[in-house]
């Protein structure tokens, strides 16, 4: 059988293991990206491996996330940023640059790489035929230190394009169909993988929409191949020597295959408060809104912002309604203004956002009170928009646009589709890289704040754990839930302080009890449901926890990225053997994990003696995995294996 785009680039970049399907690989990391919110304690993390640069062919530290400098934190933290990655061989993409993902489309992303970044949505390099994935900042850190990223060997989804989209219809309902299809859990351990003749009717910002969303579908990854129009793309980027063609064996083996005809799709909306939470347009049309935003990493690309400018064009926003527009990147912000869109978006009466994740990751815009809220980016979860009782719903730009003018949720498919703005893919895209700093050439001094902490280590792990069943949650408890986003992001690089918002928003008193519990001795456990740690990658969700004391997270099943960084920070993830004794437990019970060591040395089942009964679980980790956890770590392994 021939190789799918996946295996291909596995193939090139294999290191470590054999490429079997479920077994664990490393790969080499040709490209690393981190944002400020998460890179922060990953280049702390870099620097306490004592390595004297990076060993990427290039690793870019964007300023996107915590850009409202309110207060000191935000600004110092940044200037470490730039200090520190001038030292060690990093670019830096200042605040105003855009977001990470954009840019990193735009100004660095090649076919056929492989791209680790700190930011779940860095999928969204996939649009350009990488293999982009990710992952928590310990993981990056050590692949811009040189060392693997380890991975369990994927099963390929094929998702098989055919026909062309209809005018109103959009790159974002697409993904909006695959998740109504696959849903946001039950997916670890696959690609997502799109062929057939539809993609060649998709430009490459339509292909990273896509591939940005993929992310939450639970996938390692999604990617589309680099063909013709991957070429006109980078040659419009002025980098077409960069391009190459990698398509898959017309005998590529797949493991399952789905098949979309994108002639027959219409607009859809993901509804309140899950991403795969899919409902036509035209069921909900007429439902009153209070705010539209329009950016994020998923859809402020040029196409889409010079589509949202054609429907604005003299037209005014509803009076009732408030429309934010935050174009992705500095590239895309200077093309519109230069040729008059800006010009009618602000005419018609949107407040203009500076190119970040901004309202995205719930940092301003939030909605008023039982709002409802229409937005273009890619998650809804309760509460993230910054308003804890308002409903976001999920739409395409054009849908966006066009009920920011009624106030009310249109079905473009009732408006005359010869009115539909057809946009074409520039020829060049205009090119500035001013704001992309370059390595230093000598080395400067590090700027450290008082917002500036150390990475925290753990002790190896202990054979016995005494404790307290800590908290008890349902199922899809995400990154949010476990550490709030907003304006505690910028206590990232201060772990002791932002240990103290653990689960605000579930269980305010849980931090304070479980930081007291373990001055005295007593450690804790968390039981979850169905895909525990969905959502952000952010690293903190398992660092804040072990801070606190948490030594053990039980759940029905995890999500790819939290499993990792649980286990990178010396926290046990354990799944239920049987399901049906998760209704058994209850918050407060004592429990007793013993013989640990051995246990997880030899990866048998890890029984745990809850409230006086013996419960069974299954440790789903790698040899290499259960190495980590017996360290304490991986900052502790890393540090082990280089001395």
């Amino acid at each position: 059988m021939g190789l799918s785009v996946t295996y291909k680039i596995l193939k090139d970049h294999l290191v470590d293991g054999e490429l079997i399907p479920g077994k664990e690989i490393g790969i080499k990391i040709d490209q690393t990206l981190t944002q400020d919110a998460t890179g922060t304690m990953a280049y702390l993390q870099f620097e306490a491996m004592n390595i004297p640069e990076v060993k990427t062919e290039i690793s870019v530290s964007y300023v996107d996330h915590n850009t409202l400098q309110m207060g000191f934190e935000n600004a110092d933290d940044h200037k470490y940023l730039q200090t520190m990655n001038a030292n060690y061989g990093i670019y830096y993409s200042k605040a105003g640059n855009g977001i990470c993902h954009q840019v990193h489309l735009e100004r660095f992303g090649r076919p056929g790489a492989t791209l680790l970044g700190s930011d779940s949505h860095t999928p969204t390099g996939g649009g350009i035929g990488m293999i982009a994935i990710g992952a928590g900042g310990l993981d990056v850190a050590v692949a811009m230190g040189g060392g693997a990223f380890y991975l369990t060997a994927p099963k390929v989804i094929n998702i098989e394009l055919k026909g062309k989209l209809r005018p109103w219809v959009s790159a974002k309902d697409v993904i909006l169909k695959v998740l109504e299809i696959l849903s946001t859990k039950g997916n670890v351990g696959y690609v997502v993988e799109y062929t057939g003749e539809g993609i060649k009717t998709l430009s490459v910002p339509e292909r990273a929409t896509i591939t940005n969303m993929g992310a939450e579908l639970g996938v390692t990854t999604s990617i589309f191949p680099s063909d013709d129009i991957t070429r006109e793309f980078l040659e419009a980027q002025g980098r077409e020597n960069l391009w190459m063609e990698l398509l898959p064996d017309d005998d590529a083996a797949y493991d399952k295959k789905i098949e979309i005809d994108l002639s027959t799709l219409e607009p859809l909306i993901a509804c309140p408060h899950s991403p795969d939470n899919i409902k036509k347009i035209k069921e909900l049309k007429g439902m009153k809104i209070d705010q539209v935003a329009i950016g994020s990493c998923t859809n402020s690309s040029y196409k889409d912002l010079m589509t949202v400018a054609a429907i604005l064009k003299g037209k005014k926003v509803h009076p009732e309604v408030s429309l934010i527009v935050a174009p992705g990147s500095k590239q895309v912000f200077e093309m519109i203004a230069k040729n008059g869109s800006l010009a009618d978006i602000i005419a018609a009466g949107a407040r203009i956002m500076e190119s970040a994740c901004g309202f995205c990751i719930g940092s301003g815009q939030a909605p008023v009170t039982n709002g409802v809220s229409l937005r273009t980016n890619n998650r809804n979860f309760e509460g993230r928009s910054g308003t804890t009782n308002a409903s976001v719903y999920l739409v395409s730009p054009e849908v966006a646009a066009l009920s920011a003018i009624e106030g009310k949720l249109v079905d473009p498919l009732e408006i005359d589709s010869s009115l539909y703005p057809e946009i074409k893919m520039p020829d060049k895209f205009y090119i500035d890289d001013s704001l992309i700093i370059p390595p230093s050439k000598t080395k400067v001094e590090i700027f450290r704040g008082p917002n500036i902490g150390q990475p925290p280590y753990t002790d190896p792990l202990a054979d016995e754990i005494t404790g307290v069943i800590g908290l008890k949650t349902g199922d899809k408890i995400t990154t949010d839930h476990i550490m709030p986003a907003g304006q505690r992001l910028k206590y990232r690089s201060n772990i002791p302080e932002y240990a103290k918002y653990v689960f605000e928003n579930i269980d305010p008193e849980f931090a304070s009890r479980t930081l007291s519990n373990k001055k005295n001795g007593i450690y804790t456990a968390i039981v979850g449901g169905e895909s525990y740690g969905q959502g952000s990658s952010r690293e903190h969700a398992a660092i804040c926890p072990m801070y606190l004391g948490v030594r053990i997270v039980m759940a029905k099943s995890f999500e790819r990225i939290h499993s990792g960084n649980l286990i990178n920070f010396g926290i046990i993830p354990l799944v239920f053997k049987n399901k049906e004794d998760y209704d058994k437990i209850n918050q407060n019970d004592p429990f007793v994990a013993r013989d640990l060591i051995k246990t997880i040395k030899e990866n048998l089942t890890v029984k745990i003696e809850i409230a006086g009964k013996i419960y069974d679980f299954e440790l789903l980790a790698t040899e290499r995995q259960r190495k980590i956890l017996l360290a304490g770590g991986l900052l502790n392994y890393t540090k082990n294996s280089m001395a």
